[in-house]
């Protein structure tokens, strides 16, 4: 998820960057995919939105 080039460093955004992260990561792991890994994954959120939907659960 690019956390490297990541330029969030003042306040509070850092850690709600972070949060935001482990919630996204979180619901990749629970997703109903078999065969495909975290990056497949997260490649298929962004090009579907019907898998986004199933993912957050709408």
């Amino acid at each position: 998820m690019n956390e490297d080039a990541c330029r969030v460093r003042k306040n509070h955004a850092p850690e709600n960057t972070a949060a935001m992260r482990h919630t996204v990561l979180k619901l990749l792991r629970q997703g109903e995919s078999t065969n495909n890994g975290l990056k497949t994954k997260l490649l298929l959120a962004t090009w579907e939105i019907s898998y986004l939907q199933t993912l957050i659960g709408i």
